[in-house]
């Protein structure tokens, strides 16, 4: 239909590629020129065409045939735009026009214009009374128009590509995870790809011609505004803070605009500073427990002693006041072996085991455990805001870590008074356990020294570990944990953990079986295929992307977190693309190693060895770490 359409026009039509091979002619070329049919056919070659025009005498007697054709070959090369009138060897006139193409190659289009040259040389003759020089400005105007029309062409081609270009690139840019933007010199947006309110929720996604402030709100701005400034006077800079509005981790990239201005990169941090927080909580546990291993070993030596020649004194015949004291030294050194072993606890630590924790049933249990330790005369309420979610968490370490809290906040209130227990979701970023008590408050010390152990307010009723394991826990998770007093007066602790929702018990599917262990591999195998499921196999994360892009159907991921190649199971894990199927870790690795801690806060995983039991209790969420 397009080749129809081009053979109606009255002008004659050519594209060749950027290696001057004919693409498409149209049949007015074939018959302006009285071509040859290999000439017309695509592939037909420029310089064929030309040198047949050339020795048929298109151009008129030319001496050298070949320096003509290599002339005119050169200049097609060029690929520049041009206009030209030129008359034929058979009296005619035509005008050509050329133009490149974005993609490389040529279009011209040639126009017999015999009719209008004749009609200004019939005004020429007849208009006697017309100054020459007017007739002649009358004709360079003539042609001036008509190359006007074809440079206007031009532009109108120019401007449909950079039309088509900046299409391109703002659908480039409205796919990056980040917002990418660009600000004048008013701090009013003059470019944004529409991603900010994904970055940042709450926030406009329509933000173009608004000031930077208005739109990122008062916290947002004061944080960012330093860094801006630096900016627009031309200093680049790279920083993150926390947006408080969606409880975010930003990192944004400020790089200063040539002309005026600045361009704005803003990406969401938030788990990969939750995992940050992980291993650095590991790391500072490893540097803890290789100071201290060796002073606790000697220490638990002495204790040793210390209660083996106390119960000697003991069975002996003495004075009551002497049983009195032997009674307390025995008392002492136990209370030191707890010290060692909570001091151990905070230093290597139980494992982070997150499983699959509905919070109703959960925080139904804990009010029983914990209303037993409380008095009649303190109250405890618990208010799940969740509505009952289900979440990869440790029930054990955060059962001990919120008991804790509230026999402190029992502590503190003394008398009769209330302890309330609230669950929420923090933008679906966060699940915040905030506890809050009718005592009085923390004082400014308190505050200051909440996480420094054996800084205790308790007297010789306290160790000052309480508040340090329940951080130290916490951080273990990725979490966070804020201290302050509450507005009504009392004091308020939340622990903030990652909002890891439980993923669904795992019907029989295809499986992605990713371990670099030969023999490993076949015993994972021949379990999941007893529960049922199908599977494919492969060794490295890039050979399982190539699997997951490839073969459609696949229903769940298992992978092992240290594989062969550069490539880790966390790797994989980071690189999946949108809407991969759900990926499960595993690992013979110390629960300690960074690559296990990491792992514990982004997915669940299975440690090595297990059997078939312990892997379909896995599937089901039931176990994990």
């Amino acid at each position: 239909m397009t080749m129809a359409g081009l053979n109606l026009i009255q002008q004659a039509l050519t594209i060749y590629d950027n290696d001057l091979r004919l693409v498409l002619c149209n049949r007015r070329f074939v018959e302006m020129f009285d071509l040859p049919h290999h000439l017309n056919e695509p592939g037909a070659t420029f310089e064929d065409t030309i040198r047949f025009l050339v020795e048929r005498g298109e151009y008129g007697h030319l001496p050298d045939t070949e320096a003509a054709v290599r002339e005119r070959v050169d200049q097609a090369m060029t690929f520049q735009p041009h206009y030209l009138e030129r008359e034929r060897a058979n009296g005619r006139t035509i005008s050509v026009e050329g133009s490149p193409l974005p993609e490389g190659g040529w279009v011209t289009v040639y126009t017999d214009i015999t009719e209008i040259k004749a009609q200004e040389a019939l005004l020429r003759a007849r208009s006697e009374e017309l100054n020459a020089q007017l007739l002649t400005r009358a004709e360079e105007l003539s042609a001036a128009n008509r190359k006007l029309s074809a440079t206007n062409a031009a532009l109108a081609e120019a401007k449909r590509e950079l039309t088509a270009m900046e299409a391109r690139t703002r659908t480039t840019t409205e796919m990056m995870p980040a917002h990418i933007a660009h600000l004048g010199p008013d701090r009013r947006y003059t470019f944004s790809n529409r991603r900010l309110n994904s970055i940042m929720p709450g926030r406009p996604s329509n933000i173009i011609g608004l000031h930077i402030a208005d739109v990122l709100g008062t916290q947002a701005y004061r944080a960012i505004q330093p860094y801006l400034e630096a900016a627009l006077k031309g200093r680049s800079s790279v920083f993150t803070f926390t947006d408080e509005a969606s409880s975010r981790r930003i990192r944004v990239a400020f790089t200063p605009d040539r002309h005026d201005g600045a361009y704005v990169l803003s990406t969401d941090v938030t788990e990969e500073t939750q995992t940050r927080v992980a291993l650095a909580q590991t790391r500072r546990r490893a540097l803890a427990a290789q100071m201290t291993s060796g002073m606790a070993h000697d220490f638990s030596n002495l204790l040793t002693i210390i209660l083996g020649m106390q119960a000697q004194l003991g069975r002996m015949d003495l004075p009551d006041r002497a049983r009195d004291l032997v009674s307390a030294t025995l008392n002492a050194a136990r209370r030191g072996g707890d010290l060692l072993n909570r001091i151990a606890e905070m230093t290597t630590g139980p494992e982070h085991r997150p499983t699959a924790t509905g919070l109703g049933p959960f925080l139904a249990d804990f009010s029983t455990i914990a209303t037993a330790a409380l008095p009649s005369y303190i109250t405890l309420d618990i208010v799940d805001d969740t509505g009952g979610a289900t979440l990869m968490l440790d029930r054990g370490t955060l059962q001990d870590s919120l008991l804790n809290l509230v026999l402190n906040a029992r502590d503190a209130i003394g008398t009769e008074g209330a302890i309330t227990l609230r669950v929420a979701s923090v933008k679906d970023t966060w699940v915040e356990f905030a506890l809050t008590d009718t005592g009085p408050g923390f004082s400014q010390a308190a505050l200051d020294n909440a996480f420094t152990p054996f800084f205790t307010t308790k007297g010789g009723e306290g160790s000052g570990l309480g508040l340090a394991m329940v951080y130290n826990a916490t951080s273990l998770a990725g979490g966070q944990v804020r201290v302050g007093n509450a507005p009504g007066g009392g004091a308020r602790i939340s622990l903030r953990l990652p909002w890891r929702g439980a993923p669904r018990p795992v019907d029989p599917g295809l499986v992605l079986l990713v371990e670099d262990s030969a023999d490993l591999r076949r015993s994972v195998r021949d379990m999941l295929r007893d529960l049922g499921h199908a599977v494919i196999e492969a060794t490295t994360a890039d050979e399982a992307l190539d699997l997951i892009a490839q073969v459609p159907g696949i229903t769940l991921i298992l992978s092992d977190i240290s594989l062969e190649g550069t490539g880790t199971g966390i790797d994989l894990l980071d690189r999946l693309p949108a809407g991969a199927p759900p990926c499960y870790l595993m690992t013979s690795l110390r629960p300690d190693h960074p690559l296990h801690a990491a792992a514990v806060t982004r997915a669940p995983v299975l440690r090595k060895p297990f059997g078939a039991e312990a892997l379909a209790a896995y599937l089901r969420g039931e176990q994990a770490a």
